[in-house]
């Protein structure tokens, strides 16, 4: 297409009905997203008084805008009440890129090759936590955040900015939507006192804040921050912080920005504890049994009040955390045939540990071994003199498979076993000599699994699944092409009936089953445009379940018999996983190791 000749618009009859009065602004706004010449402007304000229809004007763009390609909006993001890192976490999800700070979110717009159109109502509104913090101004989302988006040329916004003189409006689009109707009524802004009274009281008097009205959650926090006398405006904030109900029914924005100021003292280790659990608290879960099974994983093994107050109502939840293991980085994992709680995890730096499943405790004790030796074990007489695995495929406890970061597969043996040697060695050597035959059988994926025999599952470049018994002595693999594209991630599971399902996941965000008798199921069971960073299956009493994490932190839970698929809302995202039978899911993230319990009897249920 000609630079500066536009394609016409969509008309504003194909979009849901308008008030007259505001035809002309939605046509302006209709024409401006539609403009595909890259010459007009990138942003697209929207002024006016209180209740002229401002964000009415937004909503209605966005309703009908899924249905013309040439105005897909990539995000809407409600700045009321948001900080720069509030807004980030948010605009971060809706990309795709997940909840990230504002730099690595602006790092990681830049790079994203889509043309970008974002919504941003309420603006003028944004801001939230003390009032002498940056934090509290909109100003500030606007220069950390805005104003440097609007500077890669591959982004447009349309921006709703009140009367305010937020954004400068040289080379904008700009449409002016008057006074507004009558608001007296709504504006005023109730009391810490009337908010609190308005709140019902449990049987020994205490707030029972699951039964507060939605308003007084949203603005309690705001209106104890505005009393006016200092030693009560500190005992109001406080009482609220010191109120775990009020943690977990609270507005999570507000707590957010209210808990990153230093000068607030707070009980126990919670400033930590919400760090590390605000991103995905601000994602708009709004069941208290969720919102508590996210706020008390984030506790475990940091505040031990804090945690055990909040594992009843967690429980309840159909996931919640069991035990962490903080600071202990895992970059592979997997459970060990034959052994019944233990699970293998190895740092970056090479040092594997055997950990019991149940507790996070570790077994065999915690000396230091040698660089790919398993604790408290002899040297290896057959390992590499460094290595940093990225993948594990256990034999025994004695013996595993290892996929380095230099993509080489490298036998571990821990003792004198023969036959160990021999097996791992043959699967190494097979794949090594593929290798330097032709590029597309590099090693991409390792994987593992098998209840009957243990399994090791190995990836290639051109797509190919390997299925490798490591019970046994096996020449050659059974092999499959599987993918058109590499293979990121491989896992394998044993069901009763004596199928061998293989899970893989390609670089192009398909995820295949193969069950190794018959040919793969000719359509992905999951197709996103993201990269799996790690796969998980077991034989449940449910039925066979996968574990899928993906590079944007989600982490989906798929029952393969039915394709139904639960989306558990983990805090980071995942570099690792392992699955049980009985549903115990250990996952391995940037702060550590962790695992949860799914209840396997309400997983499914919707």
């Amino acid at each position: 297409m000609t630079v500066g000749t536009a394609t016409p618009g969509p008309g504003i009859a194909s979009w849901p009905p308008l008030d007259d009065d505001k035809r002309a602004f939605g046509q302006r706004l209709l024409d401006w997203a539609a403009d595909d010449t890259g010459v007009g402007p990138q942003l697209f304000l929207v002024r006016g008084a209180e209740g002229s229809g401002k964000s009415h004007l937004l909503a209605w763009f966005l309703a009908g805008a899924a249905g013309h390609p040439r105005t897909t909006v990539h995000a809407t993001v409600l700045a009321a009440g948001l900080t720069a890192e509030t807004f980030a976490w948010s605009l971060g999800r809706q990309l795709g890129h997940g909840p990230l700070s504002p730099a690595r979110l602006l790092d990681r717009v830049s790079q994203d090759e889509r043309p970008l159109l974002i919504l941003v109502p309420d603006l003028h509104r944004a801001g939230a936590g003390p009032a002498d913090l940056p934090s509290a101004a909109p100003e500030t989302l606007v220069a950390e955040l805005l104003e440097p988006l609007l500077a890669f040329p591959h982004l447009r916004a349309a921006v709703e900015v009140g009367t305010s003189g937020l954004l400068a409006a040289d080379g904008v689009e700009v449409v002016d939507l008057g006074e507004g109707g009558d608001n007296s009524s709504g504006n005023g802004q109730a009391s810490y006192a009337e908010l609190v009274a308005a709140v019902p009281r449990t049987s020994d008097g205490r707030p029972d804040w699951s039964q507060a009205p939605d308003m007084v959650l949203r603005r309690v926090l705001d209106a104890a921050l505005r009393t006016d006398d200092p030693d009560d405006q500190g005992a109001a904030v406080r009482g609220l912080l010191a109120d775990p109900g009020f943690l977990v029914h609270g507005s999570a924005t507000a707590l957010t920005a209210v808990l990153t100021d230093e000068r607030i003292p707070l009980p126990g280790r919670l400033r930590e504890v919400w760090r590390r659990a605000a991103p995905e608290l601000t994602a708009y879960h709004t069941e208290s049994a969720e919102r508590a099974a996210l706020l008390h994983a984030a506790a475990v093994d940091t505040d031990p009040d804090l945690a055990e107050y909040l594992r009843p109502l967690a429980q309840q939840h159909w996931w919640s955390a069991v035990w962490a293991r903080r600071a202990l980085h895992v970059s592979a994992l997997a459970l060990v045939p034959g052994v019944e709680r233990g699970l293998l995890a190895s740092d970056p730096t090479g040092r594997l540990r055997t950990y019991d499943v149940g507790s996070g405790a570790t077994l065999g004790g915690t000396a230091s071994p040698p660089v790919g030796a398993s604790d408290g074990a002899a040297a290896p007489s057959v390992h590499p003199t460094f290595v940093q695995p990225r993948s594990v495929a256990p034999r025994d406890t004695r013996s595993a498979l290892l996929l380095d970061r230099s993509d080489a597969l490298l036998p571990l043996v821990t003792e004198d076993d023969p036959t160990a040697a021999f097996a791992l060695e043959r699967i190494a050597e097979h794949h090594g000599s593929a290798a330097l035959a032709g590029e597309e059988s590099l090693v991409t994926a390792l994987g593992s699994g098998g209840t009957r025999s243990p399994y090791a599952v190995v990836g290639d470049r051109g797509g190919t699944v390997h299925v490798w018994s490591l019970g046994e002595y096996q020449d050659v693999p059974r092999s499959c092409r599987v993918h058109e594209q590499p293979v990121t991630a491989v896992t394998c599971v044993d069901t009763a009936d004596g199928l061998t399902l293989t899970f893989s996941a390609g670089a192009d965000g398909a995820v295949r089953l193969w069950e190794t008798s018959a040919e793969p199921m000719p359509v992905p069971v999951q197709q996103r445009r993201y990269r799996t960073t790690a796969l998980a299956a077991a034989d449940t009493s449910a039925g066979p379940v996968l574990a899928v994490a993906w590079s944007d932190g989600e982490l989906h839970l798929w029952h393969v018999f039915t394709g139904r698929v639960r989306v558990l809302p983990w805090l980071h995202g995942c570099d690792a996983l392992a699955l049980t039978s009985e549903g115990l899911l250990v996952i391995g993230d940037p702060e550590g190791l962790n695992a949860v319990r799914l209840r396997l009897d309400v997983l499914w249920e919707r």
